[in-house]
């Protein structure tokens, strides 16, 4: 991915956990958040599970699961062929293997085997207003969120989990969604400051006795503005997320 000359790059060069994981992408469109970090730090996953992410963008979540975790057998999905080749790069650039397929997650006919699905979806309606850019379209607003989820709880094996990351406003919505074929659902919202409401919510799905139990909510930041140190530990050093 060399640049000509007296042409400004594309992409940019980063890092995430604290400079553990180099990480590249791309200058204009979507830009990677803390979302993909939070996702990577919550799924149980363990040396030889089989995990799958759709939507993986550059590979951020990818990356930071498999730097926490060892030993996985890792397909990511990216519909955006140029994301899809900077997630490749950004593997290889950090000595990790992961399948990058390049295809439309509802239409890709998952099989059953994944320990561990996990997304960060598109949202918004498909008959919403559609943000400029082709990247920052497919990420915000795809095919909807119920093709999504009924494509990606059908990839999960038996006693495995579907994990996504949401704006709370979603998580009624996407918990009814995932828990019709997994029934058991857990919310985990993040509120930006105490005495804040929720804005982000990551949710966990798996077989279980029928329940959807909404935890109380984490906090991004103390008064002053910084992280958390829960969050610095999941941010910079890769510390998992219980759903407890």
């Amino acid at each position: 991915m060399d640049q000509q000359p007296g042409h400004t790059p594309s992409y940019t060069h980063g890092t995430l956990l604290d400079g553990r994981i180099q990480y590249a992408q791309h200058r204009k469109g979507y830009r990677t958040g803390i979302e993909p970090v939070l996702l990577a730090a919550s799924i149980p996953a363990h040396p030889g599970d089989h995990v799958l992410e759709a939507g993986c963008g550059a590979g951020a979540a990818l990356l930071c699961l498999l730097w926490r975790v060892p030993g996985l057998t890792a397909t990511g999905i990216e519909l955006n062929p140029a994301t899809a080749a900077l997630a490749r790069q950004n593997l290889q650039a950090n000595n990790r293997t992961a399948t990058i397929q390049t295809t439309d997650v509802t239409t890709a006919a998952l099989p059953p085997i994944h320990n561990h699905v996990l997304a960060n979806p598109p949202w918004h309606s498909p008959a919403s207003t559609v943000p400029p850019g082709t990247r920052r379209a497919l990420a915000t607003h795809g095919t909807g969120l119920p093709r999504w989820i009924a494509a990606l709880t059908a990839a999960v094996a038996p006693g495995g989990t579907l994990t996504l990351i949401l704006p709370d406003a979603q998580s009624p919505h996407a918990a009814a969604l995932m828990a019709i074929r997994l029934p058991h659902v857990t919310i985990l919202p993040f509120a930006p400051k105490p005495g804040r409401p929720p804005k982000l919510t990551l949710l966990q799905a798996r077989h279980g006795p029928p329940a959807i139990a909404r935890l109380p909510p984490r906090t991004l930041h103390a008064p002053n503005g910084r992280y958390t140190p829960e969050l610095e530990a999941i941010l910079r050093d890769g510390a998992p997320i219980p759903f407890t």
